[in-house]
């Protein structure tokens, strides 16, 4: 999820990621399969990551 939402901003033109497996890597990249968020998942992943408690 977390590279996901990376990749959702549009300032960010890539992300660099670091494995130690194979599994980690197809793992890593599975993100892509995912890269749309509903308006309450960015709500709550931004409440999150500001400290704001809902």
């Amino acid at each position: 999820m977390a590279l996901s939402w990376l990749l959702k901003d549009k300032r960010v033109t890539s992300v660099l990621i670091g494995v130690s497996s194979v599994d980690q890597l197809e793992n890593n990249l599975g993100c892509l399969d995912n890269l749309k968020f509903s308006a309450e998942e960015l709500s709550s992943i931004e409440n999150i990551l500001t400290g704001a408690q809902g």
